[in-house]
């Protein structure tokens, strides 16, 4: 009896086996509102990772077979997909890796490949998927390995992208480890995590340069890569390729420093502080202006005063006004006053790459430019973008000290006007050839100013 009931039992599992795949796709049905609130906190990662992987697979072959590929395509495509089999109770859509890798090594490349590929899915499914229970899963992993082949293989590139961008393979390298270890929703997020901060990290700490003129050309490239360059004496061409922000606004301030020599606010304050001792000296008859400069008629060392100094006067323009003359700053002081050395009268900076400025960088750059300004160090701002250009004039950014007349349109013009105001600074014993040009600079009312240079420029 036991027997027969077995056999009863067991004959009517094999039936139902057969039967019920045949009814295993639900039909559709309304989506259920109450849940959305239950379930939109998973589901708005969830969407970001599944496009993020579509579309990350999507731009490998892409790039593999050259052709291109639209990001909003793919995100409706993926939207209508999901809604459409959300009404029958299926999986949320994204893409497979090892299907898509067994489509394209199979030589898949339109739309019948993936309906062929759905149908023998669905088959597979009703049908036969009971056959393939009982195979190990070692064998469905080694099918998967074996398609995505070509992309594990990448790992033989890591020395190359590690000799070539360093950043990109320390990215390469985080995302790869990532996914392994947390999974792949986990990793990817993890590398976009990753990339962001190598991008900020670059934004942040860019490679700033000084340029120099390619000889007998209106040429300006990094004076370390090259060797036939030509530098006029007092000048110096300071390139930043990267916006200005208020992460990278010090940053800059410190790599232009450096390339000066010199703090310009430091010379500034001593400046002043020689101007206060020369003024006191010539109140007291110490001093005496005559055609050849001061004359100490003091007979004895002339001490240093003790009286308290006022940062922010010392941090004001220098005022010659009570004064016989203008100092040369350069030359010998007199009563043994020592000021910082600056052999620069003019400085250009390079903005062709900084793209936008935000408030905090606008005030940096200003309090930058004022410092030089006032210790007669003429600064030039060249290829600035017009919208940057519109954005400082918006933003008061001018006044007395710092004028719109130090915008050029280009360096080359930039460096034939500095040439023209300090002809000195032109080597006289080398011939580097001639160029014919034309200078354009920014009014303030935002048109250009051209003027044709007829005669020939020496470089």
């Amino acid at each position: 009896m036991d027997f027969i009931n077995t056999e009863q039992l067991l004959w009517v599992k094999i039936r139902t086996a057969e039967i019920l795949p045949l009814h295993r796709y639900e039909s559709p049905m309304a989506p259920n509102l109450p849940i959305f609130q239950e379930t939109a906190v998973e589901a708005f990662p969830m969407a970001i990772v599944g496009f993020a992987v579509a579309f990350s697979v999507a731009k490998v072959y892409s790039v593999k077979h050259d052709y291109t590929i639209d990001g909003n395509q793919e995100l409706i495509a993926f939207g209508v997909s999901n809604i459409f089999g959300a009404s029958f109770k299926s999986f949320a859509a994204s893409t497979a890796l090892s299907r898509s890798a067994v489509q394209e090594s199979t030589g898949g490349k339109t739309q019948v490949a993936g309906l062929i590929s759905a149908l023998i899915v669905m088959i597979v499914t009703l049908a036969i998927g009971f056959l393939l229970e009982p195979l190990p899963k070692s064998v469905l992993g080694a099918v998967v390995i074996v398609n995505l082949k070509s992309m594990l293989m990448q790992v033989r590139e890591i020395p190359y992208l590690w000799r070539r961008d360093k950043p990109d393979c320390v990215v390469w390298l985080a995302t790869c480890v990532a996914a392994v270890l947390l999974g792949l929703d986990l990793g990817l997020a993890a590398g976009l995590g990753v990339e962001l901060l190598s991008v900020v990290l670059r934004v942040q700490f860019p490679r700033c340069s000084v340029l120099a003129n390619i000889k007998g050309t209106d040429v300006y490239k990094d004076r370390k890569d090259f060797i036939n360059i030509y530098e006029p004496d007092g000048v110096m061409i300071f390139r930043i390729p990267s916006p200005l922000f208020f992460a990278n606004i010090e940053f800059f301030r410190s790599k232009l420093l450096e390339a000066l020599g010199f703090n310009p606010l430091r010379v500034l304050r001593k400046r002043n502080k020689a101007l206060r001792r020369i003024r006191r000296l010539l109140k007291k008859g110490c001093l005496q202006w005559t055609s050849e400069g001061f004359l100490n008629t003091s007979f004895g060392p002339i001490a240093d005063s003790k009286e308290e100094e006022n940062i922010k006067e010392l941090d004001l323009p220098t005022d010659f006004k009570d004064l016989p003359a203008r100092i040369n700053w350069n030359a010998e002081l007199p009563a043994n006053i020592v000021v910082p050395r600056v052999d620069i009268h003019s400085l250009v900076l390079d903005f062709a790459a900084v793209s936008f400025l935000d408030i905090s960088a606008l005030k940096g750059l200003k309090t930058v430019l004022k410092e030089l300004i006032r210790i007669e160090v003429m600064v030039y701002i060249v290829a600035c973008d017009p919208y940057v250009l519109q954005k400082l004039h918006d933003c008061c950014f001018f006044d007395d000290e710092v004028q719109s007349s130090m915008f050029f349109l280009t360096l080359h013009d930039a460096m034939l006007h500095i040439l023209e105001k300090h002809p000195e600074a032109t080597e006289r014993k080398a011939d580097f050839g001639k160029v014919i040009t034309t200078v354009t600079v920014h009014q303030l009312c935002g048109s250009l100013r051209s003027r044709d240079k007829t005669p020939q420029t020496r470089f």
